[in-house]
C-alpha cells in the first residue's frame, strides 16, 4: 500500500490533490534526468516550474519531497505489477528489481533515501522506510510460508528469515548494478530462488 498519502499535505480540494499529484509527477522526471543529491527544496521548485512557496505548500521539507517522490513512483510501480502480476516470492522480487533499475534515477534515489533515514535526526524517511521493510517482511514471510507447507521450497529456515534474506540481496544487487551494470541482477536472485528449493529426495 501506498504511503504517498501521508507524507506532506495532500491539498484541501480536488485542484490541491491534482496540483500536487503534477508536482511529484515532474518531480520524477526532475531527479531521473539529474538526480537528487545535494539539491536544495529552492532549486527544486525552479526545476520542477514551481514556485518555492507552492513547493513548500505541501511539503515541509526537502527529505519529506524526496520521500514523497519516491513514494509516487512506487506507487505507479506497483499498478503496473497488479496488472502484469508474477509469481510471488522471488519471481516478484525479481520483477520489481528488474523494474527499479530500467527507470533513471530510482534506484540511486531509493538508496539516498534509505541512507538518510539511518541518520539519527531523521523522521519521515526513517519512519516510511522502517514501514516499508516491515510490510515487505510479512509479505514476503507469508508467501514463503505458504510455499513451505506445500513443499516447493525448503523448510529448514524460517520463512521470516528468508523473506529479510531476499531483501537484503535485492537491495544489495542493485546498489551493485549501480556501480557495475555488468553484475547480473536477475540471474543472481534466481541463483538465490535454486538455493531455496527443497531437496529432490524429500
Amino acid at each position: 500500500m501506498s504511503e504517498d498519502a501521508t507524507i506532506g499535505r495532500p491539498g484541501q480540494r480536488r485542484r490541491g490533490v491534482e496540483r500536487r499529484q503534477e508536482i511529484l509527477d515532474r518531480a520524477i522526471e526532475v531527479f531521473r534526468r539529474r538526480g537528487a543529491d545535494g539539491t536544495s527544496l529552492r532549486r527544486i521548485a525552479e526545476s520542477i516550474g514551481v514556485s518555492h512557496a507552492a513547493l513548500l505548500h505541501y511539503f515541509d521539507s526537502r527529505e519529506q519531497l524526496l520521500v514523497a517522490v519516491y513514494d509516487h513512483a512506487a506507487a505507479k510501480q506497483h499498478e503496473e505489477e497488479v496488472a502484469h502480476p508474477t509469481e510471488p516470492g522471488v519471481e516478484g522480487m525479481i520483477a520489481a528489481a528488474t523494474a527499479n533499475v530500467e527507470v533513471p534515477g530510482f534506484v540511486q534515489l531509493y538508496s539516498t533515501l534509505v541512507a538518510a533515514a539511518l541518520e539519527a535526526d531523521s523522521g519521515v524517511g526513517k519512519d516510511y522506510f522502517t514501514t516499508r521493510f516491515e510490510r515487505l517482511r510479512a509479505e514476503l514471510g507469508e508467501t514463503f510460508r505458504v510455499q513451505q507447507a506445500e513443499g516447493r521450497i525448503r523448510d529448514d529456515v524460517p520463512p521470516d528469515h528468508l523473506a529479510a534474506l531476499l531483501i537484503a540481496a535485492s537491495d544489495g544487487l542493485q546498489i551493485q548494478w549501480l556501480l557495475d551494470a555488468s553484475v547480473g541482477l536477475s540471474d543472481t536472485l534466481r541463483t538465490f530462488g535454486m538455493l531455496l528449493q527443497a531437496p529432490a529426495d524429500r
